[in-house]
């Protein structure tokens, strides 16, 4: 199991922000152990400007980066995700897919930035704390000892990272 490549899915309704920040986070911190993918239940069919700026800020690639349906990954002939979280209150309370191989699921809400009115250094600052957030929950997430871990104690650590702050 310690060589095996995970795949992770990260959950939001829109898939225009928190999801894609979190896809491309993993994506960099996972050290080629895990591949990530991002979707939405009603994606709003581009990635949000204030996360693009950011991203590319910081120098996350956003070339290939959209806003997708949760669908493209709900089929027999998608990737076999191992874990799904949900990063946002709304796709956490929604009827998931049944997902083919029966990943393992957590919820990580955090606090939308799309939805706040501000200035653009105002809508910056939340989107970067935002951020931070969800790099501090990957962070813990990809340090676990997946290997020896057994699936209920997984179960419950990865449920833990979605109070990490």
């Amino acid at each position: 199991m310690s060589d095996k490549k995970f795949n992770v899915l990260f959950l939001c309704t829109g898939n225009s922000a928190r999801s894609i920040m979190a896809e491309c986070i993993l994506q960099r911190h996972g050290r080629g152990r895990f591949q990530s993918f991002s979707a939405g239940s009603q994606p709003k069919g581009q990635v949000n400007p204030d996360a693009v700026k950011l991203l590319k800020k910081l120098n996350y690639p956003t070339e290939n980066l959209r806003s997708k349906s949760w669908d493209e990954f709900a089929d027999s002939e998608s990737e076999t995700m191992d874990f799904v979280f949900t990063v946002c209150d709304n796709a956490a309370g929604e009827t998931c897919p049944i997902w083919p191989g029966q990943p393992m699921t957590a919820h990580w809400g955090v606090p939308d930035p799309v939805t706040e009115i501000g200035s653009d250094a105002e809508r910056g600052s939340l989107f970067a704390e935002i951020f931070r957030m969800i790099e501090r929950r990957i962070e813990i997430f990809i340090n676990l000892p997946l290997a020896s871990l057994d699936k209920l104690t997984l179960q419950k650590r990865l449920e833990d990272i979605g109070s990490a702050k």
